[in-house]
């Protein structure tokens, strides 16, 4: 399809599967990056998905309305190739938005069994996978279905927090899912490692911690470099929860904590991981009713476009 016969508006619904969008960033329907909205994944390289969930949480809730909000502020991207992959990244890659997960809200204990149920659904049609949160319990039932299909993971987590708090009998908390993961066999702790933690959790779980005063210390560079050194070749799946950042770069976040990394710190280490065997991914956490002009919405946005970036580099490599 040629540029003067494509549709010029609603590339979510109209448009090629393949190609940048030709919509305003002010106006059409919003999708994650204008991706077309699909759950046939027939030739599908990525699935975005969201899961708007935020009955995990511990202090402020509004991570439900996180994906609707990373979708609206990632339209600023519509239609030109992406700093700093200097790419068309949808002429490399075939992504497809997939919409929300469903889940009965008023059965929380039963939400993790539907997201197993639903991303194992996905990741049987070969596509890779990345998750728009909701609060960061989501990561847990996600990290199940990875491992279904790939085996144990490194887990690359862009965190102020360890989540490493034990569960209670009958409960869910955003704070326990590394416990439960590590637990379960889910993720090798000797090759996963935690990036920006400025709070302190029970216990290591015996996965390597950068701290925001050790990011001081290392840089970019340093830190990017321990990562890749601890990842190794494993197979690796990447979480961001957007309260990695400090909060004049992510106010809209439920348990903000001062300190952390600023958004081009933060995204010159994702720009540095292409080399690593990332299989899935998720950005969480972002909740908009404390969010002001979007500058959260925009930072967790800008993280899923480095991601897909990294499989369009891997993609021409």
């Amino acid at each position: 399809m040629t540029d003067q016969n494509r549709p010029k508006t609603d590339n979510a619904f109209l448009g090629p599967l393949k190609g940048g969008a030709l919509d305003p960033t002010y106006g059409s329907a919003l999708s994650f990056m204008r991706r077309r909205y699909s759950r046939d994944l027939n030739n599908i390289d990525l699935v975005v998905w969201g899961i708007p969930f935020d009955q995990a949480t511990t202090n402020r809730p509004g991570a439900r309305f996180g994906p609707s909000a990373i979708r609206r502020a990632s339209a600023i991207f519509d239609g030109d190739p992406q700093y700093p992959f200097r790419l068309d990244l949808f002429e490399r890659l075939a992504v497809v938005d997939y919409g929300d997960a469903a889940f009965d809200y008023s059965r929380p204990l039963e939400f993790a069994d539907a997201i197993i149920e639903q991303a194992t659904a996905i990741l049987a049609e070969s596509a890779q996978l990345f998750t728009l949160g909701g609060d960061h319990f989501v990561t847990y039932p996600l990290l199940k279905a990875h491992v279904a299909r790939y085996g144990p993971l490194a887990l690359i987590q862009f965190d102020a927090h360890q989540d490493t708090w034990p569960d209670k009998p009958g409960t869910i908390s955003h704070g326990t899912f590394v416990k439960r993961a590590v637990s379960e066999g889910l993720i090798d702790p000797a090759h996963s490692i935690q990036i920006g933690i400025r709070t302190v959790a029970p216990e290591t779980c015996g996965i390597e911690v950068i701290t925001a005063d050790d990011f001081d210390m290392l840089g970019v560079d340093g830190a990017a470099t321990r990562i890749v050194e601890r990842v190794g070749k494993s197979r690796a799946y990447m979480t961001f929860d957007i309260d990695c950042l400090d909060p004049a770069f992510a106010p809209g976040t439920g348990t903000p904590v001062a300190g952390g990394l600023s958004s081009r710190e933060a995204l010159a280490v994702l720009r540095r991981l292409g080399g690593l065997k990332l299989v899935g991914g998720d950005v969480v956490e972002v909740a908009p009713p404390y969010d002001h002009a979007d500058i959260t919405a925009i930072a967790a946005s800008t993280v899923a476009m480095y991601y897909i970036g990294l499989l369009a580099e891997r993609r021409l490599g």
